[in-house]
């Protein structure tokens, strides 16, 4: 079952057949394409797995790859978020992409995760080990290491982790007046500005953020972020559960990560086996720099 609007990405993803799965009571946006060990891929805010279009054709070469819209974003389900916003916590979430892989017939894979999604690879790596093989998560330090460890220049920064958590529907409205600005000036402020992006892409990103329900969710997902997710990151770190995969990180050496963090050592303090260095970028690893990520992940995902 295809969304129609999905159609609009093909030229970016010519190999790649779109699927919308039902799933947990809502639809994922996925595309799959390649032949090889299953890897699914996903995005972060404000956008789409459009954000894979660089490195995609290139995975598909040795993996079957799976690209989707987390709930709540691109063409993917928006449900109304619950009073304790548990339908959008990274849990729920995780549980949305272990079902899309397991329509698609893989019960075990490795997973290339950005930003929000790499929270949910997170989650779901916790969640589920046998599931998760091996994983890389782009640009991210813990949730909770991160809300335990702001700072003044990571406010101002990341002012939208404090601005998306508002109550609903303050957030919501501010963003629904402008979608398309939103997505300019949030992703054109980070260190590379708009350049690094194919107007394609954007143009997508933009087009989503214009649908009914989108900020909404995407704020859901901001909301269980600053509460729910936090008490379940809490409870494996009282219980000492660790990440056991093979972990690989990566962040821009230009980005709010790098400066406000220490990434690395943080998810070694929660992971038993991270490793991971910067790449010479900003945030959106995959989109600036993708010749230095699939250099990373060959070295990484080889058998």
């Amino acid at each position: 079952m295809n969304h129609p609007m999905s159609q609009a990405l093909n030229p970016l993803f010519p190999a790649f057949e779109p699927h919308l799965v039902a799933v947990n009571g809502v639809h994922i946006q996925a595309r799959i394409g390649g032949a090889g060990p299953p890897l699914l891929l996903l995005h972060g805010h404000p956008q789409t797995h459009a954000i894979w279009h660089r490195v995609a054709p290139r995975l598909a070469q040795t993996h079957t790859v799976v690209m989707t819209d987390l709930r709540g974003y691109g063409d993917s389900s928006k449900p109304v978020g619950t009073p304790d916003h548990s339908n959008y916590s990274k849990r729920t979430l995780a549980l949305d992409q272990l079902a899309v892989m397991r329509h698609f017939g893989f019960d075990r894979f490795e997973v290339l995760a950005h930003d929000r999604g790499a929270r949910v690879a997170h989650r779901m790596a916790v969640d589920h080990p046998s599931a998760v093989q091996r994983l890389v998560l782009l640009d991210i330090a813990p949730t909770l290491a991160m809300y335990a460890q702001t700072t003044d220049a990571f406010a101002r920064a990341y002012w939208h982790w404090f601005f998306l958590i508002q109550p609903q529907p303050l957030p919501e409205r501010l963003i629904e007046a402008d979608p398309a600005a939103y997505v300019r000036d949030v992703m054109g402020r980070r260190s590379a500005g708009l350049a690094p992006f194919d107007p394609r892409a954007l143009a997508e990103y933009q087009r989503c953020l214009q649908l009914p329900g989108t900020a909404h969710g995407m704020c859901e997902d901001y909301r269980a972020s600053a509460s729910i997710d936090l008490v379940h990151d809490q409870q494996d770190r009282d219980a000492g559960v660790k990440l056991t995969q093979p972990l690989l990180v990566l962040w821009g050496e230009q980005g709010v990560v790098h400066r406000c963090f220490k990434p690395l050592e943080e998810w070694q303090k929660i992971a038993t086996q991270a490793t991971g260095h910067p790449l010479p970028c900003g945030h959106y690893i995959a989109e600036e720099h993708p010749e230095g990520l699939l250099a990373a992940l060959g070295a990484f995902f080889k058998p």
